[in-house]
């Protein structure tokens, strides 16, 4: 334990150095795979192998493999994630794997040490955490009409989202599943039921796009606190506009107007997720303001990690 400690406390350390937004690093949960490695200066490195495994009618399932091993790395300040990434794949190879599998890892987007060793190992850069801190409001000119969506709206909500998610499985780790359209819906219900911070941009009384967001807090014991700073902050999980109306300014008039809702409800910051193969996601965000926190570093099926 003191080991693993001292390992955490490094790792915070440099955390700090590479990123200040980056929170500290925080002990593996002990319920999984431990497995270590043996560096060249007689140093160790460790991590945890978390298993989970997604059933059919999971909404997780939609971005996500239906079997997942995720490495939770401990390596301080040394250069070891690739002797850590060797034992990974050694230690899978005592599992049965099927095709419906991945191999996944977070880690911070500034430590190119390790983005190497990432690369080297099979694992490919699919997802980003971005973040985009509170700012003076920028004015863009409004050529819609923007407003809360309510449970009158789910038809219109559901396509939007949908047509985003179809369009992901593309690029990036959505997946298209046969129980989509129904695991959407449900959820999609209940947060407009719960009045959720959901807006839809209209045209000439059509909606043409969508932003789905949420306010998610930061705190010692939440999940959240592993990614980001303590605080109240916005997630924005969805922005859809439809194909016809994209290029337009849409978008950035809609996304400007969630900012300010959401700051308005004492969001520190905004956070969301977009994929660096997404040829329009990986220029419209940072277009808005956000920036690399954490990579998601992933490779399907797991038995592809090399």
């Amino acid at each position: 334990m003191t080991s693993a400690r001292g390992l955490v406390a490094a790792q915070s350390a440099r955390f700090a150095s590479l990123d200040p937004l980056l929170p500290p690093a925080v002990e593996p949960p002990m319920d999984g795979h431990v497995i270590t490695a043996a560096l060249a200066d007689g140093t160790r490195v460790a991590g945890v192998i978390s298993h989970q495994s997604f059933e059919p009618h999971s909404i997780t399932r939609l971005w996500s493999a239906a079997e997942v091993w995720e490495l939770l790395p401990l390596v301080g300040t040394s250069q070891g994630m690739d002797a850590l990434l060797t034992r990974w794949r050694r230690h899978l190879d005592t599992q049965e794997i099927g095709e419906d599998t991945a191999c996944v890892v977070h880690w911070p987007s500034r430590d190119t040490t390790a983005a190497r060793a990432f690369l080297d190992h099979g694992l490919v850069p699919l997802s980003v955490l971005g973040v985009r801190l509170r700012t003076p409001p920028v004015r863009v000119p409004r050529t819609l009409t923007i407003r809360r969506a309510t449970p009158h709206d789910l038809e219109t909500v559901l396509e939007l989202s949908l047509a985003e998610l179809e369009y992901s499985s593309f690029v990036g780790s959505t997946i298209v599943r046969p129980e989509a359209r129904a695991l959407k819906r449900r959820a999609l219900a209940e947060r407009l039921t719960n009045a959720s911070p959901i807006w839809l941009a209209e045209r000439d009384g059509i909606a043409v796009a969508l932003a789905e967001c949420a306010i998610v807090s930061s705190e010692p014991g939440t999940s959240a606190a592993a990614r980001l700073p303590r605080g109240r902050w916005g997630y924005v999980n969805c922005v859809s506009v439809l194909p016809g109306a994209r290029g337009t300014g849409i978008g950035q008039q809609l996304v400007a107007y969630a900012h300010q809702e959401l700051h308005r409800m004492g969001a520190v910051g905004t956070y969301l997720y977009y994929n660096p193969p997404n040829p329009l996601s990986s220029v419209f965000w940072p277009r808005q303001g956000y920036r690399p926190l954490w990579t998601v570093w992933e490779v399907r099926p797991a038995t592809a990690l090399r």
